[in-house]
């Protein structure tokens, strides 16, 4: 009990610090917030599918594919119906694609269950695929006006400079902290536009890498880890898992205006996708040519590619490459597409990129 009773004490400390925070916030965000196109006449479809997009992605880098969205799905009913190739064409190059699937599954849901209409409560955004404490607290409070946070990794990175926490921002338990003290000082009415400044904040000021600018901070007063001289080593957060590394040989196989594709399991890394033919290891091209069946005499010429990494979140590939263009068509078992089908039809993870960005 004495635990518990120290532990709301401590509680109510950093309550007290962050109810401090909230008024200069609010002002600096209604002066400073950015003007981002699912802020301009927010409703919930577009705050969901911006919030979904910004997920690991830079917001510089989703606004032309938000924009490219937008116009093709502009609502919850189309995103239901969009074939699944074209949606995933429409995510290529954003990466985490299970993110688009969620989407068209919880737009299925919201079809059946709500009408076609997404539910304004935080409680029954929760249910839908995909969309999980933070994203069903941004659209509550944003659209709806509900009083729920929005913890991100921005959001728990200024907590934690703003109270000089010292406790690892990776834990589950340190963000349902954050949440809870969040609750008691969400200013009434107000929800959705201190949840954006503390969003906004994170982003453009006390920012992730190199020095938070202290200086243009609205809450620098208030700010321990400032004041301690700590901003430079908070927040603490746990290393990654080193990731596995795989290597990779991948293939442009041409035959004139045509590129052999492959088409991913349904399961696993980059699911149901299309790729350029490729195996597991670094292959010569006389290994390749047992492995997708081409004879030597189909060949007319081959050439071997640049090197190329691409990261994932657990799995590195270290890629070689080749060009080999056949004069009798394509091997059999593989998909023959025409090379100006691969900008409108079929959907390339960003992995193939330093490899697709050399077919013409």
């Amino acid at each position: 009990m004495e635990k518990k009773e120290s532990g709301e004490r401590e509680i109510l400390v950093d309550v007290k610090r962050l109810e401090r925070v909230a008024y200069p916030l609010l002002t600096w965000y209604k002066e400073n917030g950015r003007d981002l196109p699912w802020r301009r006449e927010p409703n919930p479809y577009k705050v969901w599918i911006s919030e979904i997009m910004l997920q690991q992605t830079r917001i510089e880098a989703v606004k032309p594919y938000f924009d490219r969205f937008m116009k093709e799905l502009p609502d919850v009913a189309a995103l239901a119906a969009v074939d699944d190739d074209r949606l995933m064409k429409l995510w290529e190059g954003l990466g985490y694609y299970n993110r688009a699937r969620n989407l068209k599954k919880a737009a299925d849901v919201i079809v059946r269950e709500y009408g076609g209409v997404m539910p304004p409560q935080y409680l029954e955004l929760k249910k839908l695929p995909g969309i999980g404490c933070y994203t069903a607290g941004a659209i509550a409070s944003i659209v709806f006006g509900e009083a729920v946070p929005a913890v991100d990794g921005n959001v728990l990175r200024v907590l934690s400079r703003i109270l000089a926490s010292r406790e690892d921002i990776g834990k589950a338990s340190v963000k349902k902290r954050a949440e809870e003290m969040l609750r008691r000082i969400m200013p009434a009415g107000e929800a959705g536009a201190f949840n954006q400044g503390l969003m906004e904040l994170g982003e453009t000021v006390c920012v992730p890498n190199g020095s938070p600018k202290c200086e243009e901070c609205p809450v620098k007063k208030e700010c321990l880890a400032r004041e301690l001289g700590l901003t430079g080593e908070l927040p603490v957060k746990a290393p990654p898992k080193k990731r596995r590394i795989e290597k990779r040989t991948v293939c442009i196989m041409e035959q004139e205006d045509q590129v052999a594709l492959c088409r991913r399991e349904d399961t696993g890394l980059l699911a149901s996708l299309y790729e350029l033919p490729n195996v597991e290891g670094h292959w010569s091209l006389e290994q390749l040519s047992r492995v997708f069946h081409f004879r030597e005499d189909q060949v007319i010429s081959a050439e071997q590619l640049p090197d190329a990494k691409h990261v994932f979140s657990h799995v590195e590939w270290h890629m070689i490459g080749y060009r080999i263009k056949v004069g009798k068509g394509l091997p059999k078992g593989l998909i023959a597409a025409k090379k100006e089908e691969l900008k409108t039809i079929y959907p390339l993870p960003n992995a193939f990129s330093r490899y697709t960005k050399l077919i013409k």
